[in-house]
């Protein structure tokens, strides 16, 4: 069961949905991709699954979204958004911010400001695709906190071999931008988001809860 709540931003309405865990043990704040709002199939995933391990998950739809328009809005006005949703939930619990796509690089950028414990970043955008010079490597590492990347194997905007070797990395096999699968990948779509669930489990386990 999920609580909608609107909230006022810099830019416009934001909503935050809530998906409360019984004993929570952090919270984590997930925020959507240039083209999609928090209804995609691995916040979704993420949200129906990790509370009943003790994680308060809670996605933020930007103002741009939520105003029903179909380009995002600048990176700047992302942060602003995250950060208004941060600190109108003030949570008690260690706090994880994260995203898909350009929500990842927004939670990369915001982390630290945010006293955020650890980033969880989805499908990261190391770079615009066919344009690997254009890295954006350093907003990545610029994070300042436990950073977990889940990135999918044919990903055009980062592929996981693009990504230094002291990146926490999960790949999703045949896994696009979109972390979707092929029919005839070697992994199923359940069982592809299965591992974005896992994989993000354990390491909220190891690196952020204990």
């Amino acid at each position: 069961m999920s609580v909608d709540r609107r909230i006022d931003t810099p830019h416009g309405e934001g909503l935050l949905v809530t998906h409360r865990a019984k004993r929570p043990r952090a919270t984590l704040l997930l925020s959507h991709g240039a083209g999609n709002g928090i209804d995609t199939a691995d916040l979704e995933a993420l949200a129906r699954h990790l509370p009943k391990h003790g994680v308060t998950v809670i996605r933020f739809e930007q103002p741009w979204k939520v105003a029903g328009r179909k380009v995002a809005s600048p990176p700047a006005t992302l942060d602003d958004g995250l950060r208004a949703a941060a600190n109108f939930l003030r949570v008690r619990t260690p706090m994880v911010v994260g995203g898909r796509s350009a929500g990842a690089r927004s939670a990369t950028r915001s982390a630290k400001e945010l006293g955020a414990v650890g980033c969880l970043a989805l499908a990261f955008p190391l770079h615009p695709p066919g344009r690997p010079e254009k890295s954006r490597l350093d907003e990545l590492r610029g994070a300042g906190v436990p950073t977990l990347v889940i990135q999918g194997e044919n990903d055009p905007m980062g592929r996981p071999e693009e990504f230094p070797d002291d990146v926490d990395l999960t790949v999703v096999p045949g896994a696009d931008h979109g972390l979707k699968v092929p029919k005839r990948g070697p992994v199923s779509q359940d069982e592809a988001l299965g591992i974005v669930v896992e994989s993000a489990l354990e390491w909220l386990v190891r690196d952020i809860v204990g």
